[in-house]
């Protein structure tokens, strides 16, 4: 069956979750170097979905699913529950589509795919907002209300913000419950740690982190376009991406990284 088996479940369902597993247990993806994380998340959303596609069978197409699971079984690993002491698990959620609520779903999909209780840490992208309008206090909030209820229900360890000025942690840190523990900054947009930000990150504990994350890891028409490509025929203007999170494990002991992954969820439009 293949395309066509995978086609048919796609338009049966209503939710995709896509699940990369182990990106080092992938041959093809580690001799490759992509250009930029952007390349990165293509490829393995091309990758997993033309695999998981081809191993559709006749049976399988007769589903009907309103959450579809997309992964790649022989990628797939869980942590030993005898090493997770020794792991640091880390991840970063990009917000596609600006709903809050989308947060615990990320962190559990994360969590069940890795076999852990809680991660260690989550750094939040700022969801994007609309043109001409200033990122704010207000519209971080309710993100940041949906990751201290993780924290105080021990699914999280630390949180912490990307992208954030001075000025925005700052308000941040003074109205949290629950303190950002990092900050990323981005040095393709400054090559030197702004004064100010350094100043007060380390009056008040906050570890900066440097990164080099587009401002938009995963547009909607890039989404579609891959989907278009992986699977004839569907309607891949459908599709809308709702959040993605990148996840690392890493040996504490060494500083290496054991196991790195993504999770994207994405939403059918029924009309």
């Amino acid at each position: 069956m293949g395309t066509e088996g995978a086609r048919v479940l796609l338009e049966r369902a209503g939710r995709l979750t896509l699940q990369t597993g182990n990106l080092l247990n992938w041959g093809c993806l580690r001799k490759k170097c992509p250009a930029t994380p952007s390349e990165e998340v293509r490829d393995c959303i091309q990758k997993t979905l033309t695999e998981w596609s081809s191993k559709i069978g006749q049976d399988q197409k007769q589903e009907t699913l309103e959450v579809l699971e997309c992964t790649v079984a022989q990628a797939i690993e869980k942590i030993n529950p005898e090493e997770r002491d020794e792991l640091k698990v880390s991840a970063k959620l990009f917000i596609v589509g600006s709903n809050s609520s989308s947060i615990r779903d990320a962190v559990d999909l994360a969590c069940s795919a890795l076999g852990v209780a809680q991660l260690d840490s989550v750094i939040i992208a700022p969801p994007p907002v609309e043109d001409g309008t200033n990122l704010s206090l207000e519209y971080l909030q309710p993100y940041w209300k949906e990751l201290e209820n993780l924290v105080q229900n021990k699914k999280i360890v630390a949180i912490g913000t990307s992208d954030l000025d001075k000025t925005l942690l700052e308000q941040l840190y003074l109205w949290a419950q629950v303190k950002p523990s990092s900050n990323q900054v981005n040095l393709a947009s400054c090559c030197v740690m702004p004064p100010d930000l350094t100043a007060f990150a380390k009056e008040c504990d906050i570890q900066l982190l440097t990164h080099n994350d587009p401002k938009e890891l995963l547009c909607e028409a890039s989404f579609q376009e891959v989907l278009q490509e992986s699977i004839q025929n569907v309607k891949a203007n459908k599709w809308i991406p709702l959040w993605l999170l990148r996840y690392s494990v890493i040996v504490k002991s060494r500083g290496i990284i054991k196991s790195k992954g993504y999770i994207i969820q994405a939403k059918r439009n029924a009309s």
